[in-house]
């Protein structure tokens, strides 16, 4: 067996992929044979989460972390790093603020500040071999769930942890175990919901590309505690290599005997199979998302029954998030105090954020329960894009609100969040900037809202729609003062009424925004006027006649030739005509055409 003292990880994660990074791993597996380097490997990972400067290449063992690499840079890579021992200095990651090189990943802003447990293995193992996972203490916590403790044993444990469901609702997930192993019957259930369908959410996605043995484990823990002889996995079918990796762990889980009858030797016996969603945010929710595991619509039911007790064909199922599922066995290898030390006193140990919008670092992160905006957008996501001003960031995507400055040395933790107008929801972080409308921004969740409504409540079928109406009415110029009554009326009324969480947390978006940026709303009915000048139809495009130089360019490139002017002499916008698209202020080079 060779023996490899040099490793070159690649992130094989879908965004990087999308930017060529088989391609990079292909041409760096040339230039080690070329070079005759055998002691080298190069390794297809999962995310490293950085992905605002993907694709990343990541030399072991040194760790020099090289970023937006191009499959041309392969050669330059193995040549000058391995073969002569200095590094590519312009495939360093630069200090934003010091302007200076930063040789490796320990030393850079967007990691020092994380605590990686569920994506502890993430861009450090290949995500298709067992072995690598069973090197980083993979599925010991399941031998030694099986071996050494009982199943009451193993639910104390995730119940002293204080582990709570990522997902969004945040219920302890030890006493979920502990309600469905309570509930006597003969077939019972476990389900993993990766139905991941937030807006600008990749949480879920990127541990099942990066480490999916993580998730086999964890789920056949619970089918342990739980009294459950098979899994089931809901992924949406957008996800094809989540989808390819996650058939692959549990192929080799099976062929190592992880899987399957007497497991470990014990009278234990668990298997998992794939069940796909078809992207309907809806089946997030767990009653809709086993009536789609069923074949029939994905509609949620009232509860109770909870599927603890009356689940996937009508069998006691316990239904965790990928994210929950991806803490289970490090918890039971280093123990629930371990765990519970980390985080605040009711939200315990760490929680995985996609963020992104305008924020220089865009990427997939893991930080401390506790850990506050501030620290997460300045420090970790190094600040606004292009400088400007920071205005407000979107927690829990379309069912949580928009916290904004005030809020930025809030703690995050379930509770404050809910307590600020927002919600933890599955991690979907979104921040956004001065150029930003608040009440376009609401209407962008209604819309999405109203699209994916499985349609059996009223309150959410009707009230929904009715609310994107006022918004688009308000959005078009046509608002008034009682608009804004009506709209925070009904957006209360369907949050006490509506039959699920989707329906009950989609007024978020409307009332977190009319609770911070009500002075937009006002300028929006009163003045007819859109602050951010986002809203088309509020936005009026004008030439300043002192800079304007007649140089013609404006009118030259209006597709509806709204603009009018002699060569020479300040040209004049006809507003009637005018379809606000942008064009003319984008190509001035003198400044001369501003929006009111």
């Amino acid at each position: 067996m060779t023996r490899y003292t040099n490793y070159i990880l690649v992130c094989g994660g879908t965004g990087c992929r999308a930017s060529q990074s088989e391609q990079i791993i292909e041409n760096l597996r040339a230039a080690v044979e070329r070079y005759g380097l055998e002691d080298t490997q190069v390794i297809r990972t999962g995310c490293f989460g950085f992905c605002e400067k993907g694709p990343v290449v990541k030399m072991i063992p040194d760790n020099t972390f090289y970023v937006q690499v191009q499959p041309s840079d392969a050669d330059e890579i193995v040549r000058e790093h391995l073969v002569k021992g200095r590094k590519v200095e312009r495939l360093l990651y630069v200090n934003p603020e010091t302007h200076e090189l930063v040789p490796d990943s320990k030393h850079i802003g967007f990691y020092k500040k994380q605590l990686r447990i569920a994506l502890r293995n993430c861009g450090f193992i290949n995500p298709e071999n067992i072995d690598e996972y069973i090197a980083r203490d993979g599925y010991v916590a399941l031998g030694k769930a099986l071996v050494e403790m009982t199943p009451g044993e193993v639910i104390k444990e995730i119940m002293d942890s204080g582990l709570r469901g990522r997902g969004g609702g945040g219920f302890p997930t030890g006493l979920k175990w502990q309600i469905t192993r309570k509930v006597q019957a003969p077939q019972k259930y476990v389900v993993c919901n990766a139905d991941e369908g937030d807006p600008g959410a990749f949480m879920d996605r990127s541990i099942l590309e990066g480490d999916p043995h993580s998730i086999v484990e964890a789920m056949a823990i619970n089918g342990y505690c739980t009294g459950a002889s098979k899994g089931l996995v809901y992924i949406r079918a957008e996800y094809p290599l989540a989808v390819e990796r996650l058939r692959i762990a549990i192929r080799q889980a099976k062929e190592y005997g992880l899987l399957g009858e007497n497991i470990f030797g014990t009278d234990f016996s668990f298997d998992i199979e794939i069940r796909y969603g078809a992207g309907a945010f809806v089946c997030g929710e767990e009653t809709a998302l086993i009536h789609s595991m069923e074949g029939l619509r994905g509609e949620a039911t009232v509860k109770p029954p909870f599927p603890s007790e009356h689940g996937y064909k009508g069998c006691p199922t316990n239904v965790n998030n990928v994210e929950t599922y991806a803490n289970v066995p490090v918890i039971l290898l280093r123990g629930a105090k371990w765990f519970s030390s980390i985080g605040t006193e009711k939200s315990k140990g760490t929680k995985v954020f996609a963020l992104a919008g305008k924020v220089n670092n865009v990427g997939l992160i893991e930080v401390p329960m506790g850990t506050t905006l501030r620290e997460v957008i300045f420090g970790i996501g190094g600040g606004i894009k292009d400088g400007k001003r920071f205005k407000a960031v979107q927690t829990g995507g379309p069912s949580g609100g928009c916290l904004t400055e005030k809020h930025l040395d809030l703690p995050i933790d379930y509770d404050n969040l809910l307590a600020a107008g927002s919600m933890m929801g599955s991690g979907g972080m979104i921040v956004m900037d001065e150029d930003d409308c608040m009440v376009a921004m609401a209407k962008f969740y209604l819309d999405f809202t109203v699209e994916e409504s499985c349609g059996k409540c009223a309150p959410c079928r009707i009230g929904n729609k009715r609310l994107h109406e006022i918004l688009q009415k308000i959005t078009g110029g046509n608002g008034t003062e009682e608009d804004l009554t009506r709209l925070r009326n009904l957006a209360t009324v369907i949050k006490d009424t509506a039959l699920c969480g989707l329906g009950q947390t989609s007024p978020n978006p409307v009332l977190s925004t009319m609770d911070n940026f009500y002075d937009e709303y006002l300028a929006h009915v009163r003045e007819r006027r859109c602050p951010s000048h986002q809203c088309r139809e509020l936005t009026q495009y004008f030439i300043n006649p002192e800079k304007c130089k007649g140089c013609t360019l404006c009118a030259r490139v209006c597709p509806v030739h709204a603009i009018t002017g002699e060569r020479k002499i300040p040209h004049i916008i006809d507003p009637q005509a005018c379809i606000r698209c942008g064009t003319c202020m984008e190509k001035c080079k003198f400044g001369a055409i501003y929006v009111h």
